[in-house]
């Protein structure tokens, strides 16, 4: 009835293909994926001590990179002196992109059960959450006076 199949099938078990490329496991997948959420996370912070130059925001740099350095075999993370954006970013802007970023690295962090990166990721967002709420009071409170005024 039907015709026999002659020709190898294209779809093979992957138990049986051979290692023609290389695998990686699933930790090694996931320090790469937090590695690089911690260098974004590093790169946005950066251009935060550009825009608005802080203490605590010097030793979270370090930290990060350290981070980083440690989740890429040694090797530091490459980091620019300036700013990627320029001077038109906003901080408020730049503190939602960092929580964001460490929202990302805190979950990575944590389903490869790495309590260093994990609690720096949590401290971050924390610190990005608290700077977020600061800028969004003292951007709010001329468009009040500006109110209160038309009145």
């Amino acid at each position: 009835m039907y015709e026999p199949i002659r020709t190898k099938s294209v779809h093979t078990m992957a138990a049986t293909t051979s290692p023609d490329y290389p695998h990686r496991s699933r930790e090694e997948e996931l320090d790469i994926q937090l590695a690089g959420h911690l260098a974004a996370l590093l790169a946005t912070t950066d251009e935060l001590r550009a825009l608005t130059p802080a203490a605590d925001l010097d030793t979270a740099a370090e930290r990060l990179s350290e981070q980083v350095a440690r989740l890429r075999g040694g090797l530091p993370p490459v980091r620019s002196s300036a700013p990627a954006g320029g001077h038109d970013r906003d901080a408020a802007g730049l503190h939602r992109r960092a929580h964001a970023l460490a929202g990302r690295a805190l979950v990575v962090a944590a389903s490869r059960a790495d309590t260093a990166a994990a609690i720096l990721a949590a401290e971050r967002m924390d610190a990005h959450a608290a700077a977020e709420r600061v800028d969004a009071r003292t951007s709010a409170e001329p468009l009040a006076d500006r109110e209160l005024a038309a009145y």
